[in-house]
């Protein structure tokens, strides 16, 4: 269980913060100069250098959408140049991506990042420049949310790559793409015209993934421990019937893959942050206001509770809380996790998203008369352990930032180095871009800035 730190505030982090973004910035130009002629997106680090790893093009994004945050972070224009260009030049074919559930990964942390800065004022307002972003955004939830499978209770959700009986519990955090296009005032135009609400798939996707692949401890199965997220829900595509958990890169579909928990702790405050901003006559025929809060919050908290209980001391997980080499560990949850063990590797990457789930959920909670202290203090006894080593990358010619992350540990896709038994001493995008999110969240908290949303500040 997280041992929680109650002293900790955001403006402790002001040390910590300029360290990481002064080695974040050298990390950039160095996979900026060495992957300008890779084939293939970078996605995980091999003996500290960004090698690709073909599955889906779901990393591009938080490439470039890195630099974004960095000059978010710093002011440093040559890393707005190189998000910019690289959206510009490099991002289109994300956008109209139809193979993939990873449009809030791609293409809301390049083209919504910009797009965010433009409304906070931190870039040169440009009218065709702006239609540019919200373009790209417009598109890029609408084809999204046309990887819909309709269940048979009457709702439905978007389907992963692995197809149309394939709910994730990743898709939580794309949800974003759907929420921008459809605040730009978008719609999904279906056959014979139909107009498709997107804020109604949103909703309903996010039902979708609270009722089967979140679980409450109300013996649902052999298994049901409230929490506990299963990474993949299966359906019939040909009536919408649910069927089973399952799971692609946990070790089972009865025990939670860490980093799809985070998914869900990090996607469901995001959106309750997002219906804040929705009118009560928008979510009335979606369920109306309190029982769609109502869902997320409860899918929320049942999980970042999860977490907090099953993560080791120091907020790090072990890749998945069923690993069977975790029974060699013995008392695994009372002690730090320890990366260089010879049994399971722990996933860094899930406590970057975890963290600033818990940061979004206790803060959320605050405003709405609840006591969310718990998830804040929690966020940030995490977050103090990423940006200190053995987790943070200190090493300049390492091009990973937060070490000791995982992939696909069933596929052995992960690099394990001579002296070890399990992978250690990597990185990954995913789990790099979201270390900078949490870092420029807590930066924004402390008071540099206005408050870090997806949606917002709305143009003056």
């Amino acid at each position: 269980m997280i041992q929680i730190d109650q002293a900790l505030r955001p403006s402790d982090f002001a040390a910590a913060l300029e360290r990481l973004w002064s080695l974040s910035g050298a990390k950039l130009l160095s996979i900026e100069e060495n992957t300008a002629n890779q084939q293939g997106s970078p996605v995980f680090t091999s003996k500290g250098q960004y090698t690709s790893q073909g599955w889906t093009e779901w990393t591009q994004g938080f490439q470039y959408g890195s630099a974004i945050l960095q000059y978010d972070a710093t002011d440093d224009g040559a890393f707005l140049q190189i998000g910019r260009d690289r959206t510009r030049d490099l991002m289109a074919s994300h956008v109209t991506h139809m193979g993939v559930h990873d449009h809030g990964f791609n293409n809301v942390s390049t083209y919504g990042n910009l797009w965010r800065l433009m409304n906070e004022g931190r870039l040169t307002e440009s009218a065709w420049e702006r239609a540019f972003y919200e373009l790209a955004l417009k598109c890029s939830g609408a084809v999204q949310a046309r990887r819909w499978s309709p269940t048979s209770c009457g709702s439905g959700f978007i389907h992963s790559f692995n197809g149309p009986h394939s709910l994730f519990a990743d898709t939580m955090r794309t949800l974003r793409a759907l929420a921008l296009s459809w605040r730009l005032g978008h719609a999904l135009m279906d056959e014979g015209d139909a107009r498709i609400n997107l804020l109604a798939r949103l909703v309903a996707h996010a039902k979708t993934t609270a009722r089967y692949a979140v679980y409450y401890g109300d013996g649902r199965d052999a298994y049901d421990t409230r929490g506990r997220v299963a990474h993949e829900s299966i359906f019939n595509p040909a009536d919408g019937q649910y069927r089973c958990a399952s799971t692609q890169q946990g070790y089972s579909p009865f025990s939670t893959w860490t980093r799809g928990l985070a998914w869900v702790m990090l996607g469901y405050p995001e959106e309750l942050e997002f219906l804040d901003t929705v009118p009560d006559n928008d979510l009335a025929n979606l369920g109306g206001r309190e029982e769609i809060v109502s869902v997320m919050t409860r899918a929320a908290r049942a999980a970042c509770d999860f977490y907090l209980e099953h993560t080791p001391t120091n907020g790090v997980p072990y890749w998945d809380t069923g690993a069977p080499g975790l029974a060699h560990l013995e008392g695994w949850r009372d002690r730090p996790a320890d990366p260089f063990n010879e049994h399971e590797p722990v996933d860094s990457s899930a406590a970057a998203i975890a963290a600033q789930g818990l940061l979004r959920l206790g803060r959320w909670l605050g405003q709405h008369g609840e006591d969310g202290d718990r998830y804040v203090q929690a966020g940030l006894t995490v977050m103090r352990t990423l940006l200190d080593e053995p987790y943070l990358a200190t090493d300049p010619n390492h091009e990973g930032l937060l070490l000791h992350a995982v992939y696909h540990r069933p596929n052995g896709w992960d690099t394990v180095p001579d002296d070890a038994v399990v992978p250690c001493g990597e990185a990954c995008m995913w789990g790099d871009y979201h270390l900078r999110e949490a870092a420029l969240y807590i930066q924004r908290l402390a008071g540099e800035g206005p408050y870090l949303a997806f949606f917002g500040p709305e143009k003056s």
